[in-house]
């Protein structure tokens, strides 16, 4: 029977990532994007997984913050949904971990690199296919990059051309984002015959603890509700914005034609869609009594 627990969803994740037990899942995952050329060996968490942030928090992204056995600090987060300022976030989450290493009057040349990685359910970058960025400092002309400053990743789950068939000979990249895609389709011991490596085994025993322990199964169930809540909640505000915007065209237009200044996108749009459609109609029965 499928285990029906989806790993992108926060609770799933942060159980499965940020247990101290599960450190070589978080291991793997790790090698399995940086490609280093010296694996990680060990981490160390820096916010653990805990049922009282899950009790508490009404947020939907958590993340995972570790360091690793070079020194290096590392944000793993799960994202949902795609918006505004989302790469200036995980620049700046990767700027604090660089910052917060430094005492006051410390040694500059002893900051570890800093590394934001963010796995996206959602595209990101529309107008590629590329499903994996690495961003970091880099000189455009010489090619010259900066290794021990600061980098951001991206991982774009949908991107990756998965089959059932193929997976247990796939890269480890690309068997890590079956697992985030697809382990709720499946039972515990086809999940050990599709990903065999040892370091999925911690993931999938997690799984299905949270699929079979009443506490876990509830607060998960929680969780992938008020999931679909905010994601709802995100589409219905875009549709809003766009509803707005086809309003202030009309609004723009119908001032166009009784002869005035088309009032400005800026002084618009925030008025919301109530107001908008009152003016709009206003302008209109200005316009029907000039022309009758």
């Amino acid at each position: 029977m499928p285990l029906g627990i989806r790993p992108t969803v926060d609770f799933a994740f942060k159980k499965i990532f940020g247990s101290p037990q599960n450190s070589a899942a978080l291991i793997g995952l790790l090698n399995a994007i940086l490609d280093l050329d010296r694996p990680i060996v060990s981490v160390e968490i820096l916010n653990p997984f805990s049922y009282q942030e899950f009790a508490e928090s009404k947020l939907i992204v958590l993340d995972v913050r570790c360091r690793d056995s070079a020194g290096r600090m590392l944000n793993v987060e799960m994202q949902v949904s795609v918006y505004a300022g989302l790469i200036e976030r995980l620049v700046y989450y990767a700027c604090s971990m660089y910052v917060d290493q430094l005492s006051k009057g410390g040694n500059y040349a002893l900051a570890a690199p800093s590394i934001s990685i963010c796995l996206l359910s959602r595209v990101l970058f529309s107008q590629t296919t590329q499903a994996y960025h690495r961003f970091q400092f880099l000189d455009q002309r010489s090619g010259r990059s900066i290794s021990n400053g600061i980098e951001v990743h991206t991982v774009e789950l949908t991107k990756y051309a998965l089959a059932e068939q193929t997976i247990s000979r796939a890269s480890k990249l690309n068997q890590w984002v079956f697992l985030l895609l697809h382990a709720q389709d499946y039972d515990g011991e086809a999940l050990r015959r599709l990903l065999p490596g040892i370091e999925f085994e911690p993931a999938i025993s997690t799984i299905e603890t949270i699929s079979a322990k009443t506490e876990d199964k509830q607060m998960y169930d929680q969780r992938e509700k008020a999931q679909r809540d905010y994601e709802w909640a995100i589409s219905g505000a875009r549709e809003e914005g766009r509803e707005e915007g086809k309003l202030a065209g009309q609004i723009q237009l119908l001032e166009q034609l009784l002869g005035e200044a088309p009032t400005g996108d800026g002084d618009l749009l925030p008025q919301g869609i109530d107001a908008l459609t009152k003016r709009m109609s206003d302008l209109q029965k200005r316009l029907r009594d000039r022309d009758s």
